[in-house]
């Protein structure tokens, strides 16, 4: 049977133990939540996970036993898109492009950003936990239509 809406996943980092009312209302009704690291405490995903399926990585703040037990970086695949996730960049492992990956999502920076390189699509969805510096509070939603072509669009959680 075929897909007849469009999928969305929600894209969150660096909460740091903080779950904001706006994040859990952006992240209501999505398809799967991903979450790119810095979550502190595993009542996060905890929370997370009642609300959608939630893959995670260990960010450099993610300390204890339930934090080892998380990957440093992972692949999923929804609707037909291989999406790679890692807290920091440089501990991408691998070609994306070479290892099918058309979206890899980060955090550790806490700023949004968006960009396509050698025809992968990076996305950091910037900081949903506690303000650092001037960045925004922000979240992203990769949105994969019914045809398998993703789109991200970052949203502010809060001004």
């Amino acid at each position: 049977m075929s897909r007849q809406t469009p999928l969305r996943i929600a894209l969150v980092s660096d909460t740091h133990n903080l779950l904001r009312p706006e994040l859990l209302s952006f992240v209501d009704g999505c398809d799967a939540i991903v979450h790119a690291g810095d979550i502190c405490e595993p009542g996060v995903l905890e929370t997370l996970a009642r609300i959608a399926p939630l893959t995670a990585v260990r960010g450099n703040n993610d300390r204890g036993a339930w934090a080892e037990a998380l990957p440093v970086q992972t692949r999923l695949e929804i609707g037909g898109i291989a999406i790679a996730v890692v807290h920091e960049l440089p501990d991408l492992r691998g070609d994306p492009r070479a290892n099918g990956v058309a979206i890899v999502v980060s955090g550790h920076s806490h700023k949004p950003a968006l960009d396509t390189r050698d025809g992968v699509i990076y996305v950091n969805p910037g900081s949903a936990g506690p303000r650092r510096f001037s960045l925004p509070i922000s979240a992203a939603m990769l949105t994969i239509d019914v045809g398998g072509a993703p789109r991200i669009e970052h949203a502010r959680l809060i001004e």
